[in-house]
C-alpha cells in the first residue's frame, strides 16, 4: 500500500493536487476551486480480495485523478477532493468499509480493537504502517457538495444490455458472519457413526441450507459461504471444529434479516440434532442504501449528454458510496465487466468503456 500511495501521490501531484494521506490509511489529493467552498470528493478503495483482478476500486481512484487531470489547470467553483479509501473489503479483519467509516464519522473505537487471524488489532495495524489511530476523528468530513464513485459493476448486466455504463439507484444491503460448529475430535477408524460429533458433517449439511435458502425468498436473495475452515484437520481424524463465513444480501431490509434468522435457527438445529454446539457471531450488518435521486439523475442526464443510453441499476455489492450517502449526496456510475468476473485474475475493462466514464465525469461536473 506505501507504495501504491507513492505512485498515486506522484500523478495527484502532476494534476494539480496537494496530497495527504488522514490517520485511516485514505489517500486525499485535493484539487483547489476558485473560492471557498464544500467539496466534491470522487473516490473509490485501493484493496482488494485475495487472488483478485486489477480494477475493483482501484479505477475509480484513478478515474478521478485522471478527471482533475482533464480540467488541465482549470479550477472550478468548488474543490474536487479525490479518494483511495485503505480498507473497503474486509479481507483482512472481517469488518469493511474501514476508511470510508472514518470519512464519515462512523468508525467507533470498539471497531479499532478487531483483530486478524494472527491477533493483530485495526489499531495495531494502522501503528505498524506509520500512522496514529488516535487521529481518526479527524479524517472526518466537513461540509461536502457530494459524492462520485466510478466502480465495475462486477457482474453481467450491463454486458446483457449491450451499455457500457450505468447510474447507480440502490446499493443492496448486506449481513456478514461467522458460524462456529463444535463437536468433538475422535479416530477416524474406530468410531462408530452413531457415536461421532462430525462437526465438519453439521456444517456441510447447514452450508447446502444455505445454497437453498434463495430458492425460497422473494427474488433478489444472494447467500454465500466463501470461508471455511477445519480443525484439526488431519484424514484420520474426525474434524472437531469447522469455522465458516455467511454473507447474505437483498435490496430489502427485513428480506435479508429474515433470511439470516432462518440459516442461524437452522444451524442451531442441526448442531442439536447430532449433539454439537454452534456459535454464531454477527461481523457486519449494513443497510440497503439509495442513491440521491437529484445525483442520479444529474448523472445519467451526463451519460446521454456524452452520447450513451442511460441505463438505471441497483447493485449486488457493497461499496463505499454506500457509507458516505446517509452523510452527503452521492452518485454512483457503473462500468461494464465483460465476463461479468470480478473478484478474479480475469477482471478487466475496456478502454472505451473507461473512455465514456471519463466523458460523463466531466459532463457531470458541468452539471453540478
Amino acid at each position: 500500500m506505501h507504495q501504491v500511495h507513492a505512485q498515486l501521490r506522484t500523478w495527484m501531484e502532476q494534476a494539480g493536487m496537494s496530497v495527504s494521506i488522514d490517520a485511516a490509511g485514505n489517500l486525499r489529493g485535493r484539487y483547489a476551486g476558485i473560492a471557498p467552498a464544500p467539496p466534491l470528493y470522487i473516490g473509490s478503495h485501493l484493496d482488494t480480495v485475495p487472488h483478485a483482478g486489477a480494477f475493483d476500486g482501484v479505477l475509480g481512484v484513478v478515474l478521478g485523478i485522471a478527471l482533475v487531470e482533464c480540467l488541465e489547470q482549470r479550477r472550478l467553483k468548488f474543490p474536487i477532493e479525490v479518494l483511495g479509501f485503505s480498507d473497503e473489503e474486509g479481507a483482512r479483519f472481517g469488518t469493511a468499509f474501514l476508511g470510508s467509516r472514518a470519512l464519515a464519522g462512523s468508525l467507533d473505537p470498539a471497531t479499532l480493537e478487531t483483530c486478524d487471524a494472527d491477533g493483530v488489532s485495526i489499531a495495531e495495524a494502522i501503528r505498524a504502517f506509520g500512522l496514529d489511530p488516535a487521529g481518526i476523528p479527524e479524517a472526518r468530513a466537513g461540509e461536502a457538495a457530494g459524492y462520485l464513485e466510478f466502480h465495475i459493476e462486477q457482474g453481467p448486466l450491463l454486458e446483457s444490455l449491450g451499455g457500457p455504463l450505468a447510474a447507480v439507484e440502490k446499493i443492496v444491503g448486506q449481513s456478514r458472519l461467522e458460524f462456529v460448529f463444535e463437536g468433538h475430535a475422535n479416530h477416524a477408524g474406530t468410531t462408530p457413526l452413531q457415536f461421532r460429533r462430525d462437526a465438519l458433517a453439521a456444517a456441510a449439511e447447514w452450508i447446502v441450507a444455505v445454497e437453498a435458502e434463495p430458492a425460497m425468498a422473494p427474488v433478489g436473495l444472494v447467500a454465500t459461504v466463501g470461508r471455511f475452515e477445519v480443525a484439526p484437520g488431519a484424514a484420520n481424524v474426525i474434524p472437531a471444529t469447522a469455522r465458516a463465513s455467511l454473507d447474505v444480501r437483498h435490496p430489502d431490509d427485513d428480506v435479508r434479516h429474515e433470511a439470516v434468522r432462518r440459516l442461524s435457527d437452522g444451524a442451531r438445529q442441526i448442531a442439536a440434532r447430532r449433539s454439537l454446539s454452534v456459535s454464531v457471531r454477527p461481523q457486519m450488518d449494513q443497510p440497503a442504501v439509495a442513491m440521491d435521486p437529484g445525483w442520479t439523475e444529474k448523472l445519467e442526464h451526463s451519460i446521454t449528454a456524452a452520447g450513451f443510453r442511460a441505463h438505471r441499476m441497483s447493485s449486488g455489492a457493497g461499496h463505499d458510496a454506500m457509507i458516505l450517502a446517509p452523510q452527503m449526496p452521492a452518485a454512483m456510475l457503473f462500468l461494464r465487466s465483460p465476463g461479468g468476473i470480478s473478484h478474479h485474475p480475469d477482471e478487466t475493462v475496456l478502454p472505451e468503456d473507461v473512455a465514456a466514464a471519463l466523458a460523463v465525469g466531466l459532463r457531470f461536473l458541468e452539471e453540478l
